[in-house]
């Protein structure tokens, strides 16, 4: 290696946009679950080559956001074992990424993004408009996301997390729900704003359990799929 080289700033390439664009799709829900994804098609409906379309595909089955099936791939169906394996992780995982940022926090200044994703998701709440909420729920989350100071935690969370993601939509839009999640994310946002580490890790904890049993019953057969 040649000491003085410098490394250079590049451009994202053509296929981390490919997919970071698919993957937003998939963790919204705008591709549905079962529905099959083929190179061809994708390639012209977003006006590139094959070759980044393929490895971007590949990318996110790696992840586990796609299965294979054949020459396609396939949004992957959850089952309830799947939930159990996601939230077993999300578990261990997420209650110390809130724990070490509640502990570094130095000035309340620092989590005002979540203050202000949790007021509009009050506002959007009292409006009855879930589209809203989920926005405001989806950026309050990126907000104390910004605030894990290791990123190899980070992405780890991050991975698991849009296993399920899309799912929301199938919960959200009871009003009860919603009170709920409000309750879970003001007491997570009161013990941030305190420093409280053991009290920020018990609120995440609970407000995943809570998500847990909220898509479980989504997910079975007199749920809301049936």
């Amino acid at each position: 290696m040649v000491a003085s080289l410098k490394t250079l700033d590049r451009p994202s390439s053509l296929t981390d946009r490919v997919y970071l664009t698919l993957r937003e799709n998939l963790c919204s829900g705008r591709i549905p679950s079962g529905h099959p994804l083929q190179e061809a098609a994708l390639a012209a409906q977003l006006g590139v080559s094959r070759t980044p379309v393929r490895e971007a595909l590949a990318r996110l089955a790696s992840e586990g956001l796609l299965d294979t099936f054949g020459r396609s791939f396939v949004v992957p169906t959850l089952s309830e074992s799947d939930i159990e394996d996601i939230y077993e992780l999300r578990l261990l995982l997420e209650p110390e990424a809130l724990r070490q940022v509640a502990l570094r926090i130095r000035e309340k200044a620092q989590i005002n993004p979540i203050r202000t994703e949790l007021a509009a998701m009050v506002a959007a709440h009292a409006d009855d408009d879930m589209e809203a909420f989920m926005d405001a729920n989806y950026r309050y989350r990126s907000a104390w996301l910004e605030l894990v100071p290791n990123k190899r935690l980070l992405r780890a969370i991050e991975l698991y997390a849009d296993h399920v993601r899309y799912l929301r939509a199938l919960t959200l839009g009871e009003r009860e729900v919603r009170t709920v999640v409000l309750k879970g994310l003001k007491r997570l946002a009161s013990a941030l704003s305190s420093g409280d580490g053991d009290g920020a890790s018990a609120a995440m904890r609970e407000h995943l359990l809570e998500a847990k049993r909220i898509l479980s019953k989504a997910l079975t057969p007199d749920g809301q799929q049936s």
